[in-house]
This record gives structure tokens, sequence and C-alpha cells, in this order.
């Protein structure tokens, strides 16, 4: 009887030295750099895929040399169902234990796809379609659809998404990314509606897109925004034609050829505002914040004109005077004649 107990505490003490080996190389390899390229690697997992069909690939990217210990150590820790699909970045230094987390946490690569101020609603689904990260499924004639889906009262997509650039991961569709753009922009007027000054020139947040992106496309400059939203205020409280080319532009659409002429401004379609009063019936661009806050927020003043000036930094002349507008509009044309000239 006691040899066979001897026995038994040589095999227990037996199973314990290897257990104890086992562990320790189990860790050892949790715990040892990755091979990976000095800039790193991008590495893929598959929706549905198995944690052996994971390791599997990154023995053959020679990520690792072997994944016995890593399939070992999941399923002992019990973290071989929840990794997660996605496009991730394995940056160097990386383990196996580091690279399960970041399977575990799901910390994908992001990619970067920024809406610019002022573009259309056409600029920004043919951007969406050229980014290699994002699925594109949307065509103009969805926009309906879609828009209803959000939840939107109105059919027409423009203005409706706010400027920003936003972190995606591959395989964001573009929808999804809309809708975050439409709930941002959403977000940002009920805030700036919330502290809109006492004398502004719009009755409706709708409103407020509408004349912002007008502004948006009228100057990039700051300082600027709320002087020509103050000019535009002053404009429809007198009745007075807004008379901004960005909205004649807008209404000749895609067969716009980059010549305005005076034909076009004397044609007359629902976003002329040298033939019709008040504001066109949908934005005509993606106005960002600052436009927006122009808007609510209007500069005091007397200006009822402004024009370019040619100075090649994108700052207006800003009149009183009809007489004054016109001389500001001349010598706009002349320096734009010398520039011309000059080859500027």
């Amino acid at each position: 009887m006691k040899r066979i107990a001897l026995a038994g505490l040589v095999a227990m003490g037996l199973l314990a030295l290897v257990a104890t080996g086992a562990a320790y190389k189990m860790n050892r390899f949790m715990d040892t750099p990755v091979a990976l390229p000095e800039d790193g690697a991008n590495f893929e997992i598959m929706p549905g895929s198995s944690f052996a069909t994971v390791t599997s690939k990154l023995v053959e990217q020679g990520v690792i040399e072997n994944d016995f210990w890593y399939r070992l150590y999941a399923r002992k820790s019990g973290d071989a169902s929840g990794i997660q699909a996605g496009e991730y970045r394995l940056e160097p230094g990386a383990t196996p234990r580091t690279l399960l987390e970041q399977f575990l946490r799901g910390s994908v690569r992001l990619y970067s796809f920024t809406i610019i101020e002022g573009w259309n609603h056409r600029d920004l689904l043919q951007a969406l379609h050229a980014n290699e990260a994002i699925v594109p499924s949307l065509t103009d004639e969805d926009w309906p659809a879609f828009l209803d889906s959000l939840g939107a009262e109105v059919t027409h997509p423009e203005g409706l998404f706010l400027p920003e650039t936003y972190r995606i991961p591959r395989n964001t569709s573009d929808r999804q990314l809309l809708t975050q753009a439409y709930e941002l922009m959403q977000g940002v007027l009920a805030e700036e509606w919330q502290t809109r000054g006492d004398v502004i020139p719009v009755s409706s947040p709708y409103e407020t897109l509408i004349l912002a992106s007008i502004v948006e496309k009228e100057t990039a400059l700051a300082d600027e925004r709320p002087r020509i939203a103050g000019v535009f205020a002053r404009r429809l409280e007198k009745r007075m034609r807004l008379q901004t080319d960005p909205t004649v532009i807008y209404g000749i659409g895609a067969a716009f050829d980059g010549n305005l002429t005076r034909q076009h401004l004397r044609t007359d379609t629902p976003y002329n505002t040298y033939t019709r009063h008040g504001l066109p019936p949908t934005p005509i661009a993606m106005p960002g914040r600052a436009a927006i806050n122009a808007v609510l927020h209007p500069a005091e003043g007397k200006e009822l004109y402004f024009v370019a000036t040619g100075l090649g930094d994108g700052s207006h002349k800003f009149s009183v005077s009809k007489d004054e507008h016109d001389a500001a509009v001349a010598e706009y044309l002349r320096r734009l004649r010398q520039n011309r000239r000059e080859g500027r």
C-alpha cells in the first residue's frame, strides 16, 4: 500500500511539473513579441471566423511560428469565442497576448473621411464612393427613401450632413456614415438654434441651414461670415433680393461649366435669387457650424452689398449704398483684368 501511495505521489508530482512547465511555455509564448515589419502590418478577421482560423492565418502570414500554445491559452481562458471581426493594425512590439486583447476589444483600424464645408450632395456621394474603406450602396434615386428612414422631414439631401472628419472602420457603408453625419448635424443645429440671437433673418432651423449654406459658399474667411450674414439679413428685412451667384450656379446644376453669364442671371429657376425674392427652397451646400452660428448671430451694420476684392485672399468689399457697391465692382473688374494681363 505504501508503494502504491508513493507511486501516486510521484505521478502527481510529475503531472504538476508537466503542468508547471506547460504553463511556463504557454505564458512565455503569450508574452514574446511576434514577428512584424518595422512599419507594422494589416490583419483582417472575417465575420464568423473561429479562433483556430485566426491563429492559422497568423501562422500563414509569419506573425507566429505555430498556434498550439495560442489555441490552448484561448480555450483555457475562455476567450476563444470573443474575438471580433474587422481589419486590425498590428504594431511592432505586439505579443500574442496583446493581439488577443486587441481582437477581443474590437480595436480595429480606423480610416478618415472628411465632409468639406461647401460640398453639395453630388460632391459628397462621389467622395464616399471613391473612399476604399466605404462600401457604396446609395444612388441619387435613393435619397428620398434614405432620408425618410432617418426621420427627415425633407426629401432633398442638401445641407443635412455635418462637415467634419469621421473615423470609421473598413467596410463601413455610405449609409452608416451619412446616418452619423445627419445625427451630428441635427445636434449642432439644435444647439445653435437654442442660443440664437434676438433678431435673426430666419424663422426655423431648416431656413437656418438654407441661409448658412449660402454664407458658406460666399466666403471661407471666418471674420466675414457674420458680416455676410448681416448683409443677407438686412436685404431680407427690406424685401431686397439676395442676388447671390452661388444660388444661381446651384440652380444650373451639373450643367454649369464654370462660366457664369448674364443670361444665367436672367434665367429663372427656383434657386435664382436675382429673379426671386426670399430664400431658395433648399440649402445649396453643406454648411459648417461656423456658418450656422453666423446666420443666428448676424453682425450689425448698414451694409447691403459686398463683392470680391480680387486680392487673392478671398476677401470682400462691403458697401452701404449702390453707388459704393458699383465702384467696388468696377475696382474688382479692374484688378481682375490687371491680374489676367500679368498672368496671375
